[in-house]
Parts: structure tokens; C-alpha cells; sequence
């Protein structure tokens, strides 16, 4: 083993901790779930859930906050964990309903959807920063995609997805950037706002203070 795998699998362990307690209480299906897009001013929020199998051999190095994970081994790890998880799901919900219930709200309900919809029912929900009502037992676990491999894990395919789907939105509405930026706030796109007006995936409440005193907002 190189001293890079060995710093991955002691890097491994410590995520572990949350799991192995759970299962030390008898929970066999743990599932961890995370959300991205919280804060951009276009897009969905997107969540995904998933229970991945905890025996030694199926561990996946690497699994980390998927902000800490470069986009290339964000992607080859997304695909690794769909193969060997027991069960995922990615959600979304869009600009229209984030702004008619709040992001607040929109991420509990994509969060519940996801492990709704899980094809295995797990045993307890680990859930990055969220104490919330699962219909199972749950632990909210603060900066959870850093230190729980499950929410690591949820995070990596929820922000892969979003990604890739900003990405699609790009091909439609060009001038905004969205490869780039993801639909997040930089002065590239916030300038692009300002000129070209909202386009249809903009999250309007998100968007409605950027006009100077006086300028009509668009639409």
C-alpha cells in the first residue's frame, strides 16, 4: 500500500465513525443524504440518498465533501458509488418551487423524497446539518459530507448530477455562464443578469435585490 492509500484509508476510518456507531446499535441499512445548490441564484436544489454497503472490501477511498474532491475524481467516484451502493436516489426541485415555499423548505422536501424513495428502507438517516422527520431514526451531523462516508457519498452524486445538469442548461441559455458557474452568484453572471435580464430557470427570490435604486427589475 503507497503512503497516499494508506493516508485515503486512515482518511477512510475516521469517516466511518457515525456508521459504525449506528451499527454497533443494530442498524444494518444506513443511509446518508446531502444537498447541493442551496445557494445559487439559478437552478434546481438538488439531494441524493444513499445506503452504501460497510463491509471492508466494498469501502470506497476517497470519499470526502465533494467540495474537497477535484471535478475528475468527482466523476469517477459518482459512477463507483452508484455501482456498489445498496440503494440511491437523486432529487431535485426547481427554481419555481424554491421560491414559492423557500430554499429552506425545498431542501427538506427534496431531502424526504429522497429516502422515500429509496428502494431499501434504511434504519436510521444520517443528513448533512438537517433534524428533521425521515420515518426513521436520523442523526443531523454538522459539515456532515466532511466527516460521515455516507453523506460523502450522497454529496459527491448530488453535486455530479447538478453539475452535469448546469452544464445542459448552458446549451439553452449560453450568456449566463452556467458551465462555469454553476448558477451561483459570480460578477460574470450577476453582470449578465443585469444585461440580458432573468431567464426561466433563475430563482426569482433569490435575484430580486441585485437591481441598483431605480432600475426596473426584468423579466
Amino acid at each position: 500500500m503507497t503512503k497516499r492509500e494508506e493516508k485515503l484509508r486512515e482518511k477512510l476510518n475516521e469517516k466511518l465513525c457515525y456508521e459504525r456507531a449506528w451499527q454497533a446499535r443494530g442498524a444494518t441499512y444506513i443511509a446518508g443524504t446531502d444537498e447541493v445548490g442551496r445557494g445559487p441564484l439559478a437552478g434546481p436544489v438538488v439531494c441524493a440518498a444513499v445506503i452504501m454497503p460497510l463491509n471492508e472490501e466494498a469501502l470506497l477511498l476517497g470519499v470526502d465533501d465533494s467540495k474537497k474532491v477535484s471535478e475528475k475524481n468527482r466523476e469517477i467516484l459518482a459512477e463507483e458509488i452508484k455501482k456498489r451502493a445498496v440503494a440511491y436516489t437523486i432529487c431535485e426541485v426547481s427554481p419555481e418551487e424554491i421560491d414559492r415555499i423557500n430554499i429552506l423548505n425545498a431542501v427538506k422536501q427534496c431531502m424526504k423524497n429522497c429516502v422515500e424513495t429509496l428502494a431499501v428502507t434504511p434504519n436510521v438517516v444520517l443528513a448533512d446539518a438537517m433534524d428533521m422527520d425521515f420515518g426513521v431514526e436520523s442523526e443531523a451531523i454538522i459539515k456532515g459530507d466532511a466527516k460521515s462516508y455516507t453523506i460523502g457519498a450522497a454529496s459527491i452524486i448530488a453535486k455530479v448530477y447538478r453539475d452535469n445538469l448546469m452544464k445542459e442548461y448552458a446549451k439553452t441559455y449560453p450568456e449566463y455562464g452556467f458551465a462555469e458557474n454553476k448558477g451561483y452568484g459570480t460578477a460574470a453572471h450577476i453582470s449578465a443578469i443585469r444585461e440580458k435580464g432573468l431567464c426561466p430557470i433563475h430563482r426569482r427570490t433569490f435575484t430580486k435585490n441585485f437591481w441598483a435604486e431605480g432600475e426596473r427589475e426584468p423579466h
